[in-house]
């Protein structure tokens, strides 16, 4: 056996190890980095509610989109796969349940969200499929909204869009979104996101430091013109305001609102919010009453490791007698209560 005895060899073998080292853990850098593109995520919700002033007729609820039912519920669990290139990458978005059936309109396979994208350079990315709508203050997730009930502003625009959507950065304040789409069979307060044959709409959104505007337009296909606004403002470290305004006509037809989310962050794990929303509709019938409504919902928020808790109180006082008392008697408004669970991972 050889025998090292020249320092210059020491050193050439020391050297020659010290590259090797370098070089194995650049490729398992590499290929922890390859791993990692792939990501998956997902929520789960359930709930109770009540109602209050009808405890004996269960079949009624406030007129908005999902946490309807009374008892112990179902709200929705889905699973979202995504994969992010170096400039490509997509997203598919699962779900199933009551909550999911409601936001897809019973699509083949739920899927809320299937889409790809290029980010074609640092301040534009093209983004081709099905995604969530960006018109709006709420979303179809619950875990990303601070109420768990939704808006009679949220149940009446689109949830969805199938498309083909471009994002362009133009500086560190303001984007623009560009989108040409699918027209949705959707309406005042429905679901389904079949398409219009032949119809196409246009949507837009202007944003500023956190404040949105958004445009949404199909001629006389569906919806029409809906024009809304989305923002809000830290007054403080602990409070926050946030704010939704639309108005939508169609032909003379439609619906107009405002809605506000004042939000107090007591400490990191619980938050106290209210949203005060006012909204009405017109048929652009003149001689008849446009019913209009006005719902106060307070939710508390506590979250523990990924489980996010939230108990609700909710009054809906519509301007028609649309709901019933414990009588059985015709009444304009209606209370409820609500406690759900909310936990991603």
């Amino acid at each position: 056996m050889k025998m090292i005895t020249n320092t210059k060899e020491v050193k050439n073998i020391v050297a020659s190890a010290l590259m090797l080292a370098t070089i194995t853990n650049t490729f398992a850098q590499e290929e922890t980095k390859e791993e990692k593109k792939l990501t998956f995520s997902s929520t789960i919700d359930v709930y109770y509610r009540t109602n209050l002033s009808s405890t004996d007729i269960e079949s009624q609820a406030p007129n908005t989109s999902f946490a309807n039912e009374t008892g112990f519920a179902l709200g929705m669990a889905n699973i979202i796969a995504s994969y992010e290139g170096e400039k490509t990458g997509a997203v598919a978005d699962i779900a199933y349940g009551p909550r999911a059936v409601d936001a897809v309109g019973g699509d083949a396979l739920n899927i809320n969200q299937l889409y790809t994208y290029w980010n074609v350079s640092k301040g534009t990315t093209l983004t081709l499929g099905r995604f969530n709508t960006f018109l709006g203050y709420e979303v179809i997730s619950p875990s990303a909204n601070f109420n768990y009930s939704t808006s009679y502003l949220f149940s009446s625009g689109p949830f969805s869009h199938i498309g083909l959507k471009a994002d362009f950065a133009l500086s560190e304040d303001f984007n623009l979104i560009l989108a040409v789409m699918n027209v949705t069979d959707e309406n005042f307060n429905g679901t389904s996101t079949s398409s219009v044959p032949g119809a196409y709409s246009l949507g837009a959104q202007l944003g500023y430091s956190g404040q949105f505007l958004n445009l949404y337009y199909d001629g006389k296909a569906k919806l029409g013109f809906e024009v809304d606004y989305t923002g809000g403002f830290n007054l403080s470290n602990s409070f926050f305001l946030g704010i939704n305004a639309a108005y939508a006509d169609n032909n003379g037809a439609g619906f107009s609102g405002i809605a506000l989310y004042p939000q107090l962050a007591t400490s990191d794990s619980f938050s106290l919010g209210l949203r005060g929303e006012y909204f009405s509709t017109f048929d652009g019938i003149s001689g008849t009453d446009d019913p209009s409504v006005f719902a106060a919902t307070l939710t508390a928020s506590y979250t523990l490791e990924k489980l996010i808790i939230k108990p609700e109180i909710r009054l809906d006082s519509n301007s028609e007698e649309i709901f019933f008392d414990s009588d059985g008697a015709a009444t304009k408004s209606l209370s409820s209560f609500t406690i759900a669970a909310i936990y991603t991972f």
